[in-house]
């Protein structure tokens, strides 16, 4: 058995090198097919059906082709979306009934790298023990149908339009964005249609940032890899809030009126408290990862909510909310997973949450921040060649904050480094532990 090439969100990596190759996504699909097609065919006599959705990557032109015919020579036929948020190819794959949908991208990576990520026929993403069969049958033998078996492929016109449609159905129809004046930053990625007309729809004034995507440009100093453009237009033009999403729109940040951005967390805290006034909440529960500030968790914890915590990465987080019931959880970074709508994380979708709730309570954006103080903290990503043992470093970490924080070390499963976050009750604790821990 050889090793899983799938990391924390999919195969990622620099486009045309290393893994991330025409041959390489070739023999994927191939794989995939394989895997997912075998139940199929002794359960029924139809065709195996791909979804194929992708971002603005230059990248994308060779890996979609590649993907394709891996696919047709399997014996698939494929649905190609075009550019399309990720959360719309897990929708029109579950709306479509087809078998698999296939994401090409790299989310908020720049536009040097690409991805592809797999969902499964009820729009989720595919489960580890699915990524490791997969794996195991891409490192053996390939096997192709006869040529009278082989798959087509076609182009599904209105795809995106389709999207449009589910997201505004998460907006509650006794409401309206008439008069408000929304920003938003697409990151030149995969939204750039789809939001603007989403938000226009809806009743909103719309203005555009980081829109105008050629293939090199997605996540380049925009989307909430870098809101400060987003920042300025929100200050310039008097908006009243910003969205900003990342390259595949399944992340999403918040500027408020003020110029301040406002993360995930508060986010979260934000639809918590919404939902739980609404009645929407389930079993007064929010899932979140390792990663979210203690200060949050407090602020839930006071208004009677509970908070669960995973691993990093949004897949450990909508399995447990599937696990326990939760219908809303996400990360710090901005993934959102607003369940009752979306069956991944939904930039767009948790922008409309958060825009019901402003306008349900008749508040301002800026008001979201006033929910709890945040324990300062500090984040470092350090090379993983650099890095001496992750063990040594944590206990160095905790020995300096002891009961007055937390020390998070771990490897990062989409870039060669090593995370490192420390949280304290004093902003002199956490400088003291980020300086020795990046020391070692």
């Amino acid at each position: 058995m050889r090793s899983n090439i799938f990391g924390t969100d999919g195969v990622r990596g620099r486009a045309n090198e290393g893994f991330i190759t025409p041959e390489n996504a070739m023999k994927l699909a191939v794989s995939a097919a394989n895997y997912y097609s075998e139940a199929k065919r002794k359960t029924a006599g139809s065709k195996f059906t791909v979804v194929i959705g992708k971002d603005t990557r230059l990248s994308g032109y060779m890996l979609e082709p590649a993907l394709t015919a891996g696919f047709i020579a399997a014996g698939a036929n494929v649905m190609l979306l075009g550019p399309i948020p990720t959360p719309g190819v897990a929708f029109i794959t579950k709306s479509l009934r087809a078998d698999l949908g296939v994401v090409i991208s790299a989310s908020h990576n720049p536009y040097q790298d690409n991805g592809i990520k797999f969902f499964n026929a009820d729009g989720f993403k595919i489960t580890v023990d699915d990524e490791m069969k997969i794996s195991d049958m891409f490192w053996g033998q390939q096997k192709l149908t006869q040529t009278e078996t082989m798959g087509k492929a076609w182009r599904l016109d209105g795809a995106a339009g389709r999207y449009v449609e589910f997201a505004k159905r998460s907006f509650p129809r006794e409401l309206s964005l008439a008069g408000m004046k929304i920003a938003v930053d697409t990151a030149n990625g995969a939204a750039y249609k789809v939001a603007p007309q989403v938000l226009w729809e809806l009743g909103a004034d719309v203005i555009k940032v980081g829109n105008s995507p050629d293939g090199l440009n997605i996540n380049k100093g925009c989307g909430v890899v870098d809101t400060t453009r987003l920042q300025k237009a929100v200050l310039d033009s008097g908006a009243c809030i910003g969205i900003a999403l990342d390259g595949d729109a399944d992340r999403v940040a918040i500027v408020d009126e003020t110029g301040n951005m406002i993360d995930g967390d508060y986010l979260l805290a934000a639809i918590a408290t919404s939902w739980q006034r609404t009645e929407k909440l389930q079993g007064n529960t929010v899932v979140a990862t390792i990663m979210s500030n203690l200060g949050m968790e407090r602020y839930l914890n006071s208004i009677g909510l509970n908070l669960v915590r995973t691993d990093v990465g949004d897949k450990y987080v909508l399995q447990k909310m599937l696990e326990i019931g939760a219908n809303i959880g996400g990360e710090q970074s901005g993934h959102i997973i607003p369940i009752d709508y979306s069956s991944t994380g939904d930039g767009i979708v948790a922008a409309l949450q958060i825009l019901a709730y402003i306008r349900t309570e008749g508040i301002r954006a800026s008001s979201i921040r006033n929910l709890y103080t945040p324990l300062p903290n500090m984040m470092r990503s350090i090379p993983i060649d650099s890095c001496q043992s992750l063990e040594r470093c944590r206990e160095l970490g905790e020995s300096i904050v002891g009961q007055a924080g937390r020390v998070i070390i771990r490897k990062s499963g989409t870039e060669p480094v090593v995370r490192i976050l420390i949280e304290a009750e004093s902003a002199d604790l956490v400088n003291s532990a980020v300086a020795a821990l990046c020391g070692v």
